[in-house]
């Protein structure tokens, strides 16, 4: 495997040390299947390299090991991975300096939309694709010019230990400190906002968009619960750490990091109720060295095997609903495309936050004024 660039960083979506026993313990899992020749149809086999965004760390330590090289055994093609804090700003500059060097990048949900404008990504190829990915992968998670990468949900995590007799089940609950006491964290970032709608009994199909006057309901009932809040958390590692510590009784946290802890033996239950869904999209990026190769990468990425090992080798999990069934039966319960799990969440509504205001800033830059405002009273 051939690495150019080494700056080390995750996704805020990821942590080192919170991922990195149970990555290794992953890695090592009898369950991940063995990809062979006969995986990739001759239509994915090929030669040269395929330049590939990635966050570094141990996310590129597991999806080499259990994505990468099984594509390079399968097809020929070698991989060559690049990493980077978030790849969205050197992608517009390569544009911009009209010299492409990346073939394919995850982007963000909250960007994409933006970037789909600008015409900076290929059509995906979906020939190149399988039937049993394409029933597996919903057409919702299936663009004209990106895929989902990965499903990331904000949901609400709390320490079993501190409720012998059970635990919160909803974010009603997260605000009722008679019933459940006990020092809470919450994220720091503007858009979760939207928890406290569902707190405050907004139904799911209502949340989105997120107009004024929910903004106005949300930042009403976020004020009953702020006395409680230890602290107002800003990098992804800490609602887990917080809460192994007993800092926190309970937190809002990222779906992945939940996970990872819970293969390490955290006493951590997740709650999908009213949880934030976001998706990160593979992208193939127009103008890249290797765009035939981009297309048979993705193609791959999305075939059941090749999801599952994504999803033990980073905690994170693609949109392919076939890959649970070569996962082991431990991990199915806590991912987020289970029937069960799906059904509660919410997806957010990217178009709109990047969609204009009549006075020219974003829905997000908005709710960002709001939301600091708020914080200073």
């Amino acid at each position: 495997m051939i690495k150019k660039d080494c700056v080390g960083h995750l996704h805020s979506g990821l942590s080192r040390r919170s991922i990195l026993k149970s990555t290794a313990a992953f890695l090592s899992a009898p369950f991940v299947a063995k990809a062979t020749a006969a995986w990739a149809q001759e239509k994915l086999a090929g030669s040269g390299e395929v330049v590939v965004f990635s966050y570094g760390g141990s996310y590129t330590q597991g999806v080499r090991k259990n994505v990468y090289e099984p594509f390079t055994k399968a097809t020929g093609i070698a991989v060559v991975d690049v990493t980077a804090d978030i790849a969205e700003p050197q992608v517009r500059a390569m544009n911009r300096a009209g010299r492409v060097d990346w073939d394919v990048a995850l982007v963000d949900g909250q960007n994409y939309p933006t970037m789909h404008e600008a015409g900076l990504f290929q059509p995906i190829d979906y020939s190149l694709w399988d039937d049993e990915a394409l029933k597996g992968a919903p057409q919702s998670a299936r663009l004209s010019d990106a895929v989902v990468a990965f499903r990331s949900t904000t949901l609400l995590a709390y320490d079993e230990r501190s409720f012998l007799k059970g635990g919160p089940q909803n974010w009603a609950d997260f605000w009722n400190v008679k019933a459940f006491p006990g020092p809470r964290g919450l994220s720091a970032v503007a858009r979760h906002m939207v928890l406290a709608l569902a707190a405050d009994g907004v139904p799911n199909s209502d949340r989105w968009p997120l107009t004024d006057d929910k903004v106005d309901r949300a930042l009403k009932k976020l004020a009953e619960i702020k006395p409680n809040i230890a602290k107002w958390w800003t990098a992804g590692g800490e609602p887990v750490q917080a809460l192994i510590n007993r800092e926190f009784v309970m937190t809002s946290c990222y779906d992945g990091r939940a996970l990872s802890a819970i293969r390490q033996g955290a006493p951590i239950r997740m709650v999908w109720s009213g949880g934030n869904l976001v998706y990160v999209y593979w992208t193939v990026l127009k103008g890249g060295p290797n765009n035939a190769n981009a297309h048979k990468f993705v193609a791959f990425l999305n075939r059941a095997q090749s999801a599952a090992g994504f999803t033990l080798g980073t905690n994170l999990t693609g949109p392919n609903v076939n890959q649970l069934l070569h996962l082991p039966a431990n991990i199915v319960p806590l991912l987020s495309i289970t029937e069960e799990n799906a059904s509660q969440v919410v997806p957010q509504d990217d178009a709109w936050l990047a969609a204009k205001r009549p006075d020219g800033k974003t829905n997000v830059d908005h709710l960002q004024e709001r939301w600091l405002a708020w914080r200073a009273q």
